[in-house]
């Protein structure tokens, strides 16, 4: 049970980025049915998509950066029998910031309320890995 529980928020995550990716791929969609893209401006980078577009790509490039620490922390905490109802309470704080992170950064793109999610979703991960850190260096040793 506790591998299901620990793993829950892990898929939702990888929902999300999907979620994300499927947004991306929406918005270039539309932008290039629009027309007025400049091709040798989009093909190299994001400097000449609409700014949904880049929105939307920056978010998901996001989902690649903090992310990373966490699916490392669960599979280290799972192969060392480390998770507990606190840590799994904590994968949903950090999962859930990441989708508020998400939400604000692919519609009205508030910078404080970004900035919020993702602080917020940075200091859970922090704590989960000291806490992760702790248990395992005052574990007693293994004979």
């Amino acid at each position: 049970m506790y591998v299901t529980a620990t793993l829950l928020p892990v898929f939702v995550q990888v929902a999300l980025t999907f979620a994300v990716l499927f947004r991306l791929g929406a918005v270039r969609l539309k932008a290039i049915r629009a027309g007025g893209l400049v091709r040798e401006e989009v093909v190299l980078g994001d400097t000449g998509w609409p700014p949904i577009v880049r929105q939307a790509s920056n978010c998901f490039r996001n989902q690649f950066e903090l992310p990373v620490l966490f699916y490392v922390l669960v599979v280290l905490a799972l192969l060392t029998r480390q998770t507990s109802v606190l840590f799994q309470v904590l994968a949903w704080l950090f999962v859930l910031s990441r989708i508020v992170h998400a939400i604000v950064h692919t519609t009205h793109n508030d910078v404080g309320w970004r900035f919020g999610a993702f602080a917020f979703g940075a200091l859970v991960l922090l704590a989960m890995w000291v806490l992760f850190a702790l248990a395992i260096l005052l574990a007693p040793a293994l004979p």
